[in-house]
């Protein structure tokens, strides 16, 4: 392949056909969009995720220590659960405690493909003041060769900072590693080192065979705070940004259409993205209401829905601790499921994949309970104390379905 992502053909034929055969999806056709850049294909040793177009809506999540709290165990814990219920991907946002201990932990407790944000290491180890070019550098080096398999670069420029400035937003820029970034260019009076490095970055992308995921600053943290010129002008940066990276054969995600977008705005918003250009993009949220403190998951779902339904092609969970904390491993399972559930809204919306909502029908006009509880996303949450003997609690004798087998089938 002319972009191919793995330099040894045989890798490359492996990743075609193991997720082509798990997207039911013809092989030459998978390849061609991999060769357009429409399809990125993250790996993790001989786990293989495809992401992009025509495929499955995949779900990202977050997990990570504080400079506040840093609990390596727990965060393994999280990661245990986020693999078990169905994470396609983890991404180790960690800023507290030993950043390096914390992922190897979490490399050896999974198997999906793990992504990193480079800023977060080296502003933690450093100091954003303190820390240099070639200490950001340095950091893509290191966790290039503990073997993630993505990283997010934020590439703000002075034209959004000043953009996010002069629109006098409500809550400003939101991003943490796009705030980060903007406060090191600022203190230092330098342009972004992810834009100054960018041919040096993709070469370090290219020999690991890391994707690229081009962050997100410029999301807007509340309702309020509608698309705007510093929206339109990261979009055209990344976009210009994610065709280098492809003719240099570095897989490219784009981050965009994230954080608080009211719910008729989601799907405009979405499709301004996906009209600018071929990339596979990433949604964190969005969040279609800010008063759902505790509940954003929630909330989430709804935002997520709709992204995903309008065309977002990966999705990043947020859990009911949004805006408040760190969150426990329920916590991460709660968010990832309503996700997992946004997903499958989106895949059904603009795929059709209504198999396993067809067989739950199926199960269901047969009153088979244990069928039921397999093809629920979460088996347990299915299970309803009293229901074993196939008696539902809420109808009992009135039961739709017993009538009308009695009464319009004729049926006992």
């Amino acid at each position: 392949m002319s972009q191919s992502f793995l330099s040894d053909p045989s890798r490359d034929h492996d990743a075609i056909h193991s997720v082509a055969t798990a997207e039911q999806i013809d092989p030459e056709v998978l390849r061609r969009r991999v060769r357009s850049g429409s399809v990125v294909i993250m790996q993790r040793k001989d786990r293989y995720v495809g992401i992009g177009k025509g495929l499955r809506i995949k779900v990202n999540v977050n997990l990570g220590t504080s400079n506040v709290h840093s609990a390596p165990d727990e965060e393994v814990k999280k990661a245990v659960v986020a693999e078990r219920y169905g994470a396609d991907t983890i991404s180790d946002l960690s800023m507290g405690g030993d950043l390096r201990k914390v992922r190897r932990l979490i490399f050896t407790h999974t198997s999906v493909p793990i992504t990193t944000v480079p800023i977060y290491q080296t502003a933690a180890e450093h100091g954003i003041e303190a820390m240099t070019h070639d200490d950001i550098l340095g950091t893509i080096r290191a966790q290039a060769r503990e073997g993630v398999s993505s990283m997010v670069i934020h590439c703000i420029t002075r034209d959004v900072i000043e953009s996010c400035r002069n629109e006098e937003r409500v809550l400003g820029i939101v991003s943490k590693g796009g705030s980060i970034t903007a406060a090191f260019m600022l203190y230092h009076g330098c342009e972004n080192p992810f834009v100054e490095h960018f041919q040096e970055i993709l070469g370090i992308m290219r020999s690991h065979g890391i994707v690229l995921s081009l962050g997100n600053s410029a999301r807007s943290g509340c309702i309020g705070d509608a698309w705007d010129e510093a929206q339109a002008r990261e979009l055209q940066a990344h976009v210009a940004l994610a065709k280098e990276a492809h003719r240099s054969g570095v897989q490219v995600i784009i981050e965009g259409a994230g954080g608080h977008i009211r719910y008729d705005r989601i799907a405009p918003t979405i499709r301004r993205y996906k009209n600018a250009s071929r990339f596979p993009l990433f949604v964190a949220g969005p969040l279609p209401t800010d008063i759902a403190l505790g509940l954003d998951h929630i909330a989430g779902c709804a935002g997520a829905s709709a992204a995903g339904a309008s065309g977002a092609d990966y999705l990043c969970s947020i859990t009911p601790a949004e805006h408040l904390g760190l969150p426990t491993p329920e916590q991460v399972r709660q968010g990832l499921l309503a996700w997992r559930i946004a997903a499958h809204i989106g895949d059904l919306a603009r795929l059709g994949l209504d198999m396993e909502d067809r067989m739950m029908a199926e199960k269901r006009a047969q009153m088979d309970r244990p069928g039921q509880r397999m093809l629920a996303l979460d088996p347990e949450a299915a299970r309803v104390n009293g229901d074993e003997d196939g008696v539902c609690t809420m109808c009992g004798d009135f039961c739709a379905l017993r009538l009308m087998r009695r009464y319009l089938k004729g049926t006992r």
